[in-house]
């Protein structure tokens, strides 16, 4: 039974896992979005969405716990400045995953994970769904020639209405 078994080890020691997450989270941070393995990635959304919400207070000492996890100062400097400012209004979820399919070698489950405000794609389509659509009709349109056809006929009859 696996009852309140949170962690996924992800087949390595603790030390590696942590130094993986890290790097992993400080790929995130600064490229936005990184292509890895699905276990991988969900193991790295519960790593660093604590620490998003950390970003959300500037202190000297969220900072110092921030950095305590990423082990890297640019990254840091870069959550603080940028991501925290997108997410500030957000309450969480700051991260998505998008599923691309399996890996060609070993057939592994891909995936995309990427800070949810960045990517400009999904943020334009919104706007594009919005628009009103048409509702479909059971009748047949008719073609420009029947249209043409039509006119014609309808000046015809009236042509020979007035003589």
């Amino acid at each position: 039974m696996r009852h309140r078994k949170k962690i996924n080890h992800l087949s390595r020691k603790s030390a590696h896992r942590k130094a993986m997450l890290a790097n992993m989270a400080t790929s995130l941070v600064l490229h936005k979005r990184i292509q890895t393995t699905v276990a991988k990635a969900k193991a790295l959304r519960m790593y660093v969405e604590p620490i998003i919400t950390k970003s959300k207070n500037d202190s000297t000492h969220s900072r110092r716990i921030v950095f305590s996890y990423l082990k890297n100062k640019y990254a840091v400097s870069e959550l603080f400045r940028e991501v925290a400012s997108k997410i500030s209004d957000r309450p969480g979820g700051y991260t998505r995953i998008l599923k691309i399919g399996n890996r060609l070698g070993d057939n592994a489950e891909m995936c995309i994970i990427e800070l949810v405000d960045y990517n400009q794609n999904m943020l334009s389509s919104k706007s594009v769904e919005k628009q009103k659509t048409t509702r479909r009709s059971r009748r047949k349109k008719k073609t420009n020639d029947e249209n043409a056809e039509t006119d014609n006929n309808l000046n015809v009859s009236t042509d020979t209405d007035k003589e």
